[in-house]
């Protein structure tokens, strides 16, 4: 079941252009990292029939392995609507996280109301290092939260990103992965046969290659 629901998120989001696959022009991102790819998962939002398979698997994901949640929290900005449409799906409560508090106001950096003890299931749209979703994850568990998990609709599989989630206790579960996708784009005529080994070249050492 999981490789199916990661193959058909895999074909939408590139159907959608929510991913951009270009390895003889690499994009470079604010990282500063040269890649042949790049995710913007907001674009899945205007596609009703995308928004809807994305959401609906989401939520099944978590009934399945996610048990207890009692709260979907979203990080700020691209799991924020993915997660509202997530709680709404399941009847939760939904709360979103800023990178740091606001700078006015009442300062918040949580938006939303957080029980002491509450159960959460964090929702983010891309995982890449997971530094920004695990600083979410921090200031959750600083305001009271038990932290179930996190799901997110793509992940790009760096070892790092695996041990990090390893290291800060936090079990992540993603629709759809950089295999998947890579599988899926040749036969729908994205990339050519020659071009998947430049693609799994960079997946290998994205912080060197092409430097």
């Amino acid at each position: 079941m999981e490789s199916t629901v990661a193959a058909r998120v895999a074909e939408m989001l590139l159907e959608v252009k929510a991913v951009r696959l270009s390895p003889e022009s690499p994009f470079t991102w604010a990282s500063g990292w040269k890649s042949p790819i790049y995710c913007d998962n907001r674009v899945t939002l205007s596609s009703a029939p995308v928004r809807t398979y994305i959401k609906e698997a989401l939520a099944e994901a978590i009934k399945t392995q996610f048990a207890g949640v009692e709260a979907i929290a979203g990080v700020a900005t691209a799991g924020i609507p993915q997660g509202a449409l997530v709680a709404d799906v399941l009847g939760l409560p939904f709360l979103y996280v800023r990178p740091k508090p606001k700078e006015h106001g009442m300062g918040n950096q949580i938006e939303g109301r957080l029980e002491a003890g509450q159960k959460v299931v964090v929702i983010e749209d891309l995982i890449s290092t997971g530094g920004s979703s695990l600083k979410a994850v921090e200031a959750l568990r600083n305001a009271g939260a038990e932290i179930v998990g996190m799901a997110a609709i793509f992940t790009y599989g760096f070892p790092v990103a695996e041990q990090n989630f390893q290291q800060a206790g936090v079990t992540l579960h993603c629709l759809s992965n950089y295999n998947a996708l890579v599988e899926a784009a040749v036969p729908l005529g994205y990339i050519t046969d020659d071009q998947v080994d430049t693609l799994k070249e960079w997946r290998q050492s994205p912080n060197t290659w092409r430097q």
